[in-house]
């Protein structure tokens, strides 16, 4: 079982010290448990990589909106999305429609 890379200073060379997690290179320790704990809202595309604020995604299916005379095409780009709480967790800007609510198990990051 490899070790996570150190959170402040990204080194690989981390090492355990009881429960802790320790990076020699700046002193850095943590609890992995807590670390978990406070990632907070995890949002994860298609194909499983996690998102964030401000990422650009595309989509990977055509999508019909309800009340549009045209669908979302496959392969429209999305600049800067905002994750939410709720089954419908991606709030974004599309051109040519406005604000949509999009799931993420429909896009991917770019």
């Amino acid at each position: 079982m490899s070790l996570p890379n150190c959170p402040k200073c990204n080194s690989e060379y981390v090492y355990e010290d009881g429960i802790l997690l320790v990076c020699p290179e700046c002193a850095y320790e943590w609890d992995p448990n807590e670390a978990a704990e406070e990632e907070g809202l995890v949002v994860l595309d298609s194909n499983g990589t996690r998102l964030s604020d401000g990422d650009s995604v595309t989509i990977v299916k055509n999508l019909k909106v309800k009340g549009a005379s045209k669908d979302l095409k496959q392969g429209t780009r999305i600049k800067n999305i905002r994750l939410v709480e709720g089954n419908h967790n991606i709030d974004c800007k599309i051109d040519g429609f406005g604000a949509m609510k999009l799931k993420s198990e429909f896009v991917k990051k770019i």
